[in-house]
């Protein structure tokens, strides 16, 4: 308030001076007379300083003077003065009272053995936020995971279907705002990318607990897609889970010469008018889709393709250099899109339900691998064939997270060894389950060697992956 003390002081003197000027002007006039004059002088002034904290204040200062007995002179000083205070703010508080990266060591499970994780996990109930828009991942979910959960070691897996990850993000952030630091209701979520970036920035993650899952030693834990997360180091505040790999589907039957990369896919696409389309971003299908477009217009122009992008934080000149390119292209393509572009689909399996209705002939997405399991189904049509463009297709790893508030990381834990045991991980392999690449070292590759590839399923060796861009960039494209 010092600013404010300052401010009155000036204001008591201007309005002093202001007195005398009127006095001087009273007693000076030529036609003064004998009787009372009574003078009114207000100033309003008003001071405004930009800063955190506004403070407004109203002063009233009257000083009156007598100039004769019978000439009195009032001066009135109105002031609105609004000052910027600093006002100290309070530290978050860290760990289990309040959010911040959370360590193992300083949980409530600190100094536990594995075996003493395990034992506290029984009996409780594990509330698992996923992306639920697949019914081939929740069949997996709901019955090997969950009864394995269960029967292993008496934890009731609960999965919590959400139609995009930031609900759950959303969720953590406003449990935290609302004093919940040890009982929020989230317990683990199915995550990476921007999601990851935004709850470890935030504070809101629990961390430091690779060492003591037995799974993790069947890990490459120095290899990047494990230990960045779309750039960001994952610092043991995730668990691998599946590697995602996107590809093109197409029905063989419509089209028997599928294009060889974007260019080409682009050309037939306006070619052959209302057979392909995406979904709009953010969904993560849409979004990859535009990314490869973005790679595409960038292996164009840079000196050195889409790679000067790769691995750098967010840099606006590169961005400004591809970006127009890139809607230039989409632009041009849209009206030759499923309904002339007027419409997308809302997320992947929506967009699978157009090609199973031979609505479009072809799409990029994520998973070839469940490519057989939909063909089995009656999902997809048996001419259904899954391929990597030589352009090369985009491919990361997504992870399971557990919230610092998490009442239940022993379950938790637990849960997150059993997706990344050789049992977890074989059981999706197969093609009639889920069909998902697996996050094991090679040492542990010979345990996938009888695992059967279907017909409609690319070998993973075939497809050139593509690296990921940092998060940072990701919305911004978007």
């Amino acid at each position: 308030m010092r600013g404010t003390t300052r401010s009155k002081g000036l204001l008591r003197l201007a309005a002093l001076l202001s007195v005398v000027a009127l006095v001087a002007a009273a007693c000076g006039a030529e036609d003064a007379t004998p009787e009372t004059v009574v003078v009114t002088s207000i100033v309003t002034e008003q001071v405004e300083v930009v800063v955190t904290e506004v403070v407004t204040e109203e002063v009233v200062v009257t000083e009156e003077v007598v100039v004769t007995e019978e000439v009195v002179v009032t001066s009135i000083v109105t002031e609105t003065v609004e000052v910027e205070v600093e006002v100290p703010v309070e530290a978050e508080p860290m760990g289990p009272s309040g959010p911040g990266l959370l360590d193992l060591n300083d949980s409530e499970l600190a100094g536990m053995s594995w075996d003493e994780i395990v034992a506290a996990a029984e009996g409780t109930r594990l509330n698992w936020f996923m992306w639920g828009g697949s019914a081939v991942i929740n069949a997996y979910i709901n019955g090997w995971v969950k009864d394995q959960a269960k029967e292993r070691y008496g934890i009731d897996l609960n999965q919590v279907r959400i139609t995009d990850t930031v609900n759950a993000v959303d969720t953590v952030i406003s449990e935290t705002e609302a004093g919940e630091f040890a009982s929020g209701s989230v317990d683990m979520i199915w995550i990476n990318g921007e999601n990851f970036k935004t709850m470890k920035n935030a504070g809101l993650l629990f961390c430091g607990y690779w060492n003591i899952m037995p799974s993790m030693a069947n890990v490459d834990q120095q290899a990047g897609p494990i230990a960045f997360d779309f750039g960001t180091p994952v610092d043991e505040c995730e668990v691998p889970w599946n590697q995602a790999q996107s590809a093109v589907f197409y029905n063989s039957a419509l089209v028997p010469s599928p294009p060889a990369d974007m260019d080409a896919l682009l050309a037939q696409a306006c070619e052959n008018p209302g057979t392909f389309t995406y979904p709009a971003p953010p969904d993560f299908t849409g979004s990859v889709f535009v990314r490869h477009v973005f790679y595409n217009e960038a292996d164009k122009i840079l000196p050195g393709g889409h790679t000067d992008m790769v691995g750098i934080p967010f840099d606006q000149a590169l961005y400004d250099q591809v970006a127009p390119a890139t809607w230039a292209t989409l632009n041009a393509v849209e009206p030759c899109l499923w309904r002339g572009g007027e419409t997308y689909p809302v997320d992947q399996p929506a967009l699978e339900q157009l090609y199973a209705n031979q609505e479009v002939s072809h799409f990029l997405a994520y998973g070839p691998a469940a490519a057989g399991s939909k063909v089995d189904s009656g999902l997809f049509p048996e001419s259904t064939r899954t391929y990597g463009l030589n352009s090369g297709q985009i491919g990361n790893t997504n992870f399971v997270t557990i919230p610092y508030n998490s009442p239940n990381k022993a379950a938790a834990l637990v849960v997150a060894d059993l997706l990344l045991s050789i049992d977890g991980q074989l059981e999706k392999a197969y093609p009639d389950v889920w069909g998902q690449i697996n996050v094991l070292n090679s040492a542990s590759q010979s345990h996938f060697a009888d695992v059967p590839r279907h017909p409609s399923v690319v070998d993973p060796g075939e497809i050139s992956s593509l690296g990921e861009l940092l998060g940072d960039w990701v919305p911004i494209i978007e």
